[in-house]
């Protein structure tokens, strides 16, 4: 029959691609079916033939070189598989392999620094602190838990709001320089001082040592005597006039203070007054306190002292010092928080 060798010839050549299709192309044909999150392994190579498809080529390439930079991969097997029936096994999904590329996308890992989720349970709560734009005293030398420094002071009684109608000399003999200004919750001057030794007569303070002695004060001390000038640190403040009526800002006997030389604070009481036209006097502990030759002849400056006058603060006991200390103490801070 004339057909039947056209057919022997057919199905012969279909023989020998089956025998050659295998062994050069199936190999690339079977990588996309393996499993998206176990690319093949480089050991899995077909041969190097230049009839293999380039594509298949660039992929085993692309993959050799990522199976090399993997850490401590496992080591690759050298046997070819069989390709008359090609089978990719995936890792365990138990234990997956170090050596297989993670297929997720870079954007699913969590950055180094990302914080986890705090624990509803035990989770650390941020450290307190001042509110936002709540006044730190650090930048001045005054942090609140701490003394304030006479910097901080010094700061705040920069300017001047002048409250007297006019100004205070420092002596009879020199011209009235020196003006009252107004700030929240206090008033101040800036003049020298003089040394008042009035009050109780003590050792350094008598009729021998201060030719203008007095053994009294304005203001007396809970027991009803003078004030103590060598123990008890009180300032004088300038008897009411057209000038000024301290009374009229909120100072009375009694009132803290704070008087600030150099690089010191000393809390005061007002405990004493003088003439009306003059500023600038402390007692001879004050001066001693700041540093200040206390001496009531010779002693005192005649410049660079800051007298901060606390608004409504009087005390009951002039002579408790503890108590001036600590409301002297308060109330500068307030000073600083406020000016």
């Amino acid at each position: 029959m004339p057909a039947r060798p056209h057919v022997f010839a057919a199905a012969s050549t279909a023989l020998l691609a089956a025998a050659v299709i295998p062994a050069t192309v199936l190999p690339a044909l079977a990588v996309p079916a393996e499993a998206p999150h176990a690319p093949a392994s480089p050991a899995r190579a077909s041969p190097d033939s230049a009839s293999v498809d380039p594509a298949y080529r660039a992929l085993r390439s692309s993959l050799s070189v990522a199976a090399s930079s993997a850490p401590s991969p496992s080591a690759p097997s050298t046997s070819a598989p069989a390709f008359s029936a090609p089978s990719f096994s995936a890792p365990a999904a138990s234990a997956p392999s170090a050596s297989a590329p993670s297929s997720a996308p870079p954007s699913a890992a969590a950055p180094p620094s990302a914080a986890a989720p705090p624990d509803r349970h035990g989770a650390p709560k941020p450290a307190a602190g001042p509110p936002a734009g709540r006044e730190s005293f650090s930048h001045d030398g005054s942090p609140e838990d701490g003394p304030v420094t006479a910097s901080a002071l010094l700061a705040r009684a920069g300017g001047c709001d002048q409250i007297s109608n006019g100004q205070y000399r420092t002596r009879e003999s020199t011209a009235p320089t020196i003006p009252v200004c107004d700030a929240k919750g206090a008033v101040f001057w800036k003049a020298d001082m003089d040394i008042d030794c009035d009050g109780q007569t003590t050792a350094h303070c008598n009729s021998a040592a201060d030719p203008y002695y007095q053994d009294s004060t304005a203001y007396l001390q809970s027991d009803g005597r003078a004030l103590n000038p060598e123990e008890l640190p009180y300032i004088v403040v300038p008897l009411s006039s057209s000038i000024w009526n301290f009374r009229s800002s909120g100072i009375r006997g009694g009132s803290v203070a704070a008087v600030i030389h150099r690089d010191k604070v000393e809390y005061a009481v007002v405990g004493d007054t003088g003439p009306p036209g003059i500023i600038g006097e402390a007692s001879y502990a004050t001066a001693r306190a700041l540093g200040i030759a206390p001496d009531p002849s010779g002693g005192g400056v005649p410049s660079g002292v800051t007298y901060i006058v606390f608004k409504d603060s009087e005390l009951s006991r002039l002579d408790d010092q503890e108590t001036i200390a600590r409301r002297g103490d308060e109330l500068a801070k307030q000073f600083l928080r406020d000016n």
